[in-house]
């Protein structure tokens, strides 16, 4: 009579990869609820995965405080645009994957008990590209803040300008920076968070233009590619070209700041820039005047 061996669940079937994340960096197999509570950080080498926004809200906020404007935005087709799928299939899609309603959230909220405008961008909608409703929603965060003299803080994550809405995108980077010029004017200060990626025309409009610029560790950040960049000036790009330290280290960023470190990095600056009052800036102009 044959003997009959216990079947043995193999090593991928006892461990599901629903379980698990591997790293990119180091390549460790990472438990994800560990991975959560470490800030989706590898705790082996450091590496920053992506944030969604809502988590991201979580991370920075004080807990309770967020409250959303605008979330009924929606983009629209203008240009009919079709590649291998329609545009309105692929806002769908990434609607359905996120549960956004467009790659940017806004609204007010506190940072120990400081109230802010905060934006914060999701990678995962469309590759955080930046069509009509978030640069509304950027410009409309920047007018609030204004309106009520909160700082304004904005957490970049983006591939650039979405293409399926032609210059309907590109036109966001002239409205958000003159938003934000307003902003400036006015004393009132904005906070830039770049991670990764923060690329295009995001990078080249109010991204780089924080009056204070934060970037998390090992950021991918600017304008074009580096094989773009490369060719064009027809020489080889330094080592670490466009990520976060390249860019602390020649001026472009303020601060390299690790995720865990970062609520209260942004705290210690809130503390630093909180608007000055209207009447308070009134003054110096009525003591000239006399």
């Amino acid at each position: 009579m044959p003997v009959k061996f216990p079947q043995f669940r193999s090593r991928r079937d006892a461990f599901p990869e629903s379980l698990w994340t591997r790293c990119p960096s180091c390549e460790e197999q990472l438990f994800n609820k560990q991975l959560e509570k470490a800030m989706n950080v590898c705790p082996s080498c450091g590496h920053h995965f992506r944030l969604s926004a809502p988590l991201r809200l979580g991370q920075l906020l004080d807990e309770g405080s967020f409250e959303e404007h605008d979330s009924g935005l929606v983009s629209v087709d203008p240009l009919g645009f079709v590649d291998q799928k329609a545009y309105p299939d692929r806002v769908a899609a990434a609607q359905l994957a996120t549960g956004l309603n467009d790659a940017a959230v806004w609204g007010l909220g506190r940072v120990d008990a400081t109230r802010i405008a905060i934006v914060v961008m999701d990678f995962g909608f469309m590759g955080g590209s930046m069509g009509a409703v978030v640069g509304e929603k950027v410009a409309r965060a920047a007018e609030a803040a204004l309106a009520e003299r909160l700082p304004l803080v904005v957490v970049s994550a983006s591939g650039g300008a979405r293409m399926q809405e032609g210059t309907l995108a590109l036109m966001q980077l002239a409205k958000t920076m003159a938003a934000l010029e307003r902003l400036r004017d006015a004393g009132v200060p904005f906070v830039s968070v770049m991670s990764d990626p923060t690329t295009g025309g995001v990078f080249a409009s109010y991204a780089a233009m924080g009056d204070v610029n934060l970037a998390e560790p090992n950021a991918l950040i600017g304008f074009a590619g580096a094989r773009v960049g490369a060719g064009t000036i027809g020489q080889e790009l330094p080592p670490g070209f466009q990520r976060s330290e390249f860019l602390y280290s020649h001026g472009f960023v303020d601060r390299v700041v690790a995720r865990a470190d970062l609520r209260r990095e942004l705290s210690l600056l809130l503390r630093y820039l909180v608007p000055r009052p209207l009447d308070a800036l009134a003054r110096p102009l009525e003591a000239s005047v006399g």
